[in-house]
C-alpha cells in the first residue's frame, strides 16, 4: 500500500469536486467520507484535511454503487435491497 497522500482542507476540497464548503462539513463529513479513512484530524486537532485519493475513489466507488437500488434511511445510512 502507498503511504504517499495528498491532504486537502475542506475549502480545498471544495474547489476539487465542485461542492460547497459547507456541504462537505455538514452532509458529507462522517455520513460519506469517513474519519480515518477520507480524512484525519491530525495531532488530535481540530483541523481536518481530506486524503484525496480516498475521496477520489469514494466518488468512483459511489457512482458505480448508486446503479444499484439503495434506499436512504433516517440515520443516514444506506439499505441496498
Amino acid at each position: 500500500m502507498d503511504n504517499s497522500y495528498t491532504y486537502l482542507t475542506t475549502e480545498e476540497l471544495a474547489g476539487r469536486i465542485k461542492y460547497d464548503s459547507r456541504t462537505i462539513r455538514q452532509c458529507l463529513k462522517d455520513t460519506v467520507l469517513l474519519e480515518g479513512r477520507h480524512y484525519i484530524k491530525p495531532f488530535g486537532r481540530r483541523k481536518i484535511l481530506f486524503l484525496w485519493e480516498e475521496v477520489e475513489k469514494e466518488m468512483l466507488t459511489g457512482a458505480r454503487a448508486h446503479e444499484a437500488l439503495a434506499i436512504p434511511m433516517a440515520s443516514g445510512v444506506v439499505c441496498h435491497g
